[in-house]
């Protein structure tokens, strides 16, 4: 389970200090998929970038079962973030010398992973490992993405936005990637989106307004991927 308590977090400094984060506190449950919902400025891609440990909070805590990762040195957080964690962002950052094969090993190296070409297979890409992301279109590179960070083994996937740069067409297809391979490898999902539509799939909805939660609510029935709208 992942813990948050009374998370708070500011950015600039002075009178031109704007307080983001306003005493945060969340339980994830471990296998579950979250969705964080609100609109542009909600703070809610902050909030996900303080509980996955890519930034810190000003105030508050972030507990991963037993272990509190907001008490980390720079150094222990880097590996926990290695050992733990995975993302995939709107932005693809694959790196462009790379193929396909190589751009997912990456991710698979980090846990020792031999068996990564199985991911390739999964998100339906095996008939362009050997391509470079110049050769792919948007939808592919970001099936790549999401194969190199499923490709570490990761205990928990983050997503910020996954599907903003994408068709319609394309961004069904990658949320039914996603889909079925949490309940293929059961990790925890948590991803950040203003689509309200994609929160039907979750199983957590968890809404945001000005820097705080407004709602927390349970879907009963997920929708999948191509029966939600756009």
């Amino acid at each position: 389970m992942i813990a948050v308590s009374d998370i708070t977090k500011s950015y600039g400094a002075g009178g031109n200090r704007n307080q983001v984060l306003k005493g945060i506190s969340l339980q994830i449950s471990d296998k579950d998929f979250t969705v964080i919902l609100g609109a542009s400025g909600s703070g809610k891609s902050t909030f996900l970038n303080v509980i996955s440990g890519l930034e810190r909070p000003d105030s508050g805590s972030v507990t991963y079962g037993s272990q509190e990762i907001t008490k980390l040195s720079d150094s222990e957080l880097t590996q926990f973030r290695k050992d733990n964690i995975g993302f995939i962002f709107q932005q693809y950052y694959l790196l462009p010398n790379m193929t396909v094969e190589k751009n997912v090993r990456m991710g698979a190296d980090l846990a020792n992973n031999r068996e990564y070409k199985k991911i390739i297979n999964a998100v339906g890409l095996e008939d362009k490992s050997r391509k470079y992301p110049s050769e792919l279109s948007g939808g592919e590179q970001q099936r790549v993405s999401v194969a190199r960070a499923l490709a570490k083994k990761p205990k928990v996937l983050f997503l910020d936005e996954p599907t903003g740069a994408l068709d319609e067409q394309t961004g069904r297809q990658v949320l039914d990637y996603i889909c079925k391979l949490h309940k293929e490898y059961g990790f925890t999902i948590v991803m950040v989106t203003h689509n309200q539509n994609i929160a039907e799939m979750a199983t957590t909805v968890v809404k945001m307004n000005s820097g705080k939660i407004s709602e927390v609510s349970t879907n009963e029935k997920q929708k999948t991927a191509y029966e939600i709208g756009w």
